[in-house]
C-alpha cells in the first residue's frame, strides 16, 4: 500500500480529494478519562474552581473539530455540516467516556475531526481538574465508526 502523504519523490504532500464524489460522511469517536473520586466529584457535583467541566468540555471538543486542519498538517479544511459531543459518566471508574460525532457531504473523510475533538474534549477535563487530581489517565481514544466514502463503512 502506497502512503497518499508522498509524492512521487517522497515529499509530503496534501492528497488531492479533487476527483472524489461527493459523499455523507460521518465519523464517530471516543475516548475515556480515568480520575479519583475526589477529582470526579468535584465535576458531577459542579464544585470545581474553573467553572463547569463538562460544559467546557463539550464547547473545546467542538472547537477542535473545526480547527483540526490546522492542528494535523495534512488534513483538508473541511465544511462541516454537524458536530455532537456527549458524555457520560462512569461512576464506578471513576471518569468519563466522551463521545464525537463529525458529519459533512464532501470529498474527504471526518476520522481526524472526530478523533481530535475526542483528544481536546478530553485534554479540557484534564486541565479544569488537574489540581485535584495529577494522576487522571486518558485512554481509548479511537474511531468507533465512519460511514461514506471509497472505503465504506467501518465499525470497531
Amino acid at each position: 500500500m502506497n502512503l497518499t502523504h508522498l509524492d512521487e519523490n517522497q515529499r509530503p504532500k496534501m492528497v488531492d480529494v479533487s476527483d472524489k464524489d461527493n459523499t455523507t460522511r460521518i465519523a464517530v469517536a471516543s475516548g475515556i478519562i480515568e480520575m479519583s473520586q475526589d477529582a470526579y466529584g468535584a465535576i458531577v457535583n459542579e464544585k470545581t474552581k474553573k467553572g463547569p467541566v463538562l460544559q467546557t468540555a463539550v464547547i473545546a471538543a467542538i472547537m477542535g473539530v473545526k480547527k483540526t486542519s490546522e492542528l494535523i498538517p495534512m488534513c483538508h479544511p473541511l465544511n462541516l455540516s454537524g458536530i455532537n459531543c456527549d458524555i457520560e459518566e462512569l461512576s464506578t471508574l471513576p471518569g468519563f467516556k466522551l463521545t464525537v460525532t463529525a458529519k459533512l457531504t464532501g470529498q474527504t473523510g471526518v476520522e481526524m475531526e472526530a478523533l481530535t475533538g475526542t483528544s481536546l474534549g478530553l485534554l479540557t477535563i484534564y486541565d479544569m481538574v488537574k489540581a485535584i487530581d495529577k494522576g487522571m489517565i486518558i485512554r481509548n481514544v479511537q474511531l468507533e465508526k465512519k460511514s461514506g466514502g471509497k472505503s465504506g463503512d467501518f465499525k470497531r
